[in-house]
């Protein structure tokens, strides 16, 4: 028949897949454009508002790190922020686009969306460990990404979830 994956049923498509959908009952999802639109609104908004909370959760750890460390944890925590902040909005700035475009890209397209967040990310912080062997303070770096890594919870605090 087909495979079952989180209670939807995939039914083959062509004579075979109408037969059955007849026979068990089963009517295709069909989406109007009025639906499309809404569903790419509602992502869209998730998206920036996924970016606002990061960005306000590395502010965040910037100003505690600049307190608690001064100018140069400050710095470092910023380099943090940024190694996973700057990759991931462009990655996102990529999907909105993708959105009002009149093709979708395809999945192997997010693949490497993805993977190009995980180059950036490597490639900041190697660079920053490079850079700044000096004056990088190491726990204010890690606070920084982990503060934008965990950008979410803030979502999570004021029930705003995509």
């Amino acid at each position: 028949m087909g495979s079952l994956r989180s209670g939807c049923v995939s039914l083959p498509d062509g004579p075979a897949g109408q037969a059955q959908r007849v026979a068990t009952g089963i009517e295709p999802l069909v989406l109007t454009d009025e639906d499309r639109i809404a569903i790419s609104r509602r992502a869209s908004h998730g998206l920036v508002r996924a970016l606002v909370a990061q960005a306000c959760a590395a502010l965040i750890a910037i100003v505690i790190s600049w307190v608690v460390g001064g100018g140069a944890a400050a710095v470092s925590a910023l380099l943090g922020a940024a190694a996973y902040f700057v990759p991931n909005a462009l990655f996102a700035l990529r999907l909105l686009l993708g959105m009002s475009a009149a093709v979708r890209p395809s999945p192997f397209a997010f693949f490497w969306g993805e993977a190009f967040k995980l180059g950036g990310a490597m490639s900041i912080l190697g660079l920053a460990a490079w850079a700044g062997s000096d004056w990088l303070v190491w726990p204010a770096l890690v606070f920084g990404l982990f503060g934008v890594l965990k950008g979410y919870v803030l979502l999570l605090m004021v029930r705003k979830l995509p």
